[in-house]
């Protein structure tokens, strides 16, 4: 892996890259920072400290951008949002979820993170089946949303990132449709969390797992150019 990221380090440096590899982000409250995300979306990391996090560089997405040399073109995070459009107490989520906000990404990002899933698994969700076309449910809705972002951004790296402690229903509808639709993925393990949220270490956790994943695919793609 060193080796890996080492490489990437001499491509960038060499100019084999135009411009930085942008990255946008497509997730819910563990993606979320005050003031970094759009206006009017519902955040959960802010001044009220819920837990140790207390300050946008200490996120994973930041760190990540931060430590690999990249930069962030949007940061499309929702708090308490669904893939599918059924939300907490069986609520309609159409205007937050993933699939909703799945072509709203930036203009032409290079590496899109999925961070989702969480709270279909915390709100109990329906699963349903991937040739189904109710978005109302997991699995159909994840298939939808794969394929949006891969006609929206035909050329960008999509990566989804699974959290630790999902049920076992989403984490498989998700890893269904990434191998379907040719999408890489990351499972999350022992992520440190305070009040359900990633800590100051779990976010650190988070960070360095996802990179690991991204980097093999994204040596591959750039050495396809």
């Amino acid at each position: 892996m060193k080796k890996i990221i080492l490489t990437l380090c001499v491509i960038f440096c060499t100019g084999i890259l135009s411009a930085q590899v942008k990255v946008s982000i497509l997730g819910d409250s563990y993606s979320t920072y005050e003031g970094w995300n759009p206006k009017g979306q519902a955040i959960w990391y802010d001044k009220n400290l819920r837990n140790d996090v207390d300050t946008v560089a200490q996120t994973w997405w930041y760190q990540l951008i931060e430590d690999n040399g990249l930069e962030l073109e949007l940061n499309n995070s929702y708090s308490g949002s669904t893939i599918c459009n059924t939300g907490y107490n069986g609520a309609d989520y159409t205007d937050r979820s993933f699939l909703t906000r799945s072509r709203l990404l930036g203009d032409n990002p290079d590496i899109i993170y999925v961070f989702g899933g969480t709270n279909d698994s915390w709100a109990g969700a329906p699963i349903g089946n991937a040739d189904e076309k109710d978005m109302y449910k997991v699995k159909p809705a994840t298939y939808a949303m794969f394929k949006n972002i891969k006609e929206a951004y035909p050329e960008a790296l999509c990566v989804a990132i699974i959290n630790s402690e999902l049920s076992n229903e989403v984490v498989g509808s998700i890893v269904e449709a990434c191998e379907k639709e040719n999408i890489p993925y990351v499972k999350l393990v022992n992520i440190d969390k305070q009040n359900g949220h990633p800590s100051i270490n779990g976010m650190k956790q988070i960070s360095r797992q996802v990179w690991k994943a991204t980097a093999p695919h994204l040596y591959k793609k750039l050495k396809s150019k």
